[in-house]
């Protein structure tokens, strides 16, 4: 006789395809969060968004603008985006792995941010290779956390955005100082508008389900009388 314990799989099977999942699965998903930090993810993405454009508009708008002030302002921008991935990665619960993403994607912007507002050579050339590969770590690390709900199309389209941005601002001639500014201020205020439209569709729909409340109706209960 065969022994039917062969063919069942092994307690320690299942625990290691979670733990599998939880470094591999690199998505922000909102069912996989509170209430509290569904809240706190969609405030982050609207400070980045808000910031991306209003920061964009300013460089659009700047008469004259300098080469340091170019350096200062998507500096600026590049570091809070890795300030708020950061924190975000240490606060909130989530996959293992969607957590360390979030802090190693911070953290290379929070560098290079920096690295950008110093421009220690005080050139152009490198301020937009500085900035190009910002804008790529970005919008990799847009679509590798796009989330599974409504606002996945928001984050796909961040992603591709940004990574589009970096890829022009690296191959583009930048002869002057103004392609620079009119390519990354288009692309800002680009990024802005779709980071304010995630912030908004992020966790409505885990949220529209908790809070449907299931309705039962009570059967009657009959009693038997003599």
């Amino acid at each position: 006789m065969s022994n039917p314990h062969l063919f069942e799989p092994h307690a320690g099977e299942g625990t290691h395809r979670l733990h599998t999942r939880a470094l591999v699965d690199l998505r922000l998903d909102p069912s996989s969060l509170s209430k509290s930090e569904v809240t706190g993810a969609r405030i982050a993405f609207a400070v980045s968004g808000f910031l991306a454009l209003v920061l964009g508009v300013l460089v659009l708008a700047w008469p004259e603008v300098t080469l340091a002030a170019v350096a200062l302002l998507f500096g600026l921008y590049f570091v809070a985006s890795g300030v708020v991935r950061i924190v975000r990665g240490i606060a909130m619960s989530g996959t293992l792995g969607s957590r360390v993403l979030a802090i190693l994607f911070g953290v290379l912007l929070l560098v290079a941010g920096i690295i950008t507002i110093r421009n220690p050579l005080n050139s152009l050339l490198v301020l937009g290779l500085l900035i190009g590969l910002c804008w790529i770590v970005e919008g990799v690390a847009a679509l590798v956390e796009t989330a599974p709900d409504s606002s996945r199309w928001f984050g796909t389209l961040l992603g591709a955005v940004s990574v589009v941005a970096g890829i022009v601002v690296l191959v583009a001639p930048l002869e002057s100082l103004g392609v620079l500014v009119i390519l990354g201020g288009v692309f800002l205020v680009l990024s802005g508008s779709v980071q304010l439209m995630e912030a908004f569709t992020f966790g409505r729909e885990a949220r529209a389900q908790t809070e449907k409340v299931p309705t039962t109706t009570a059967a009657p209960v009959s009693r038997d009388t003599d």
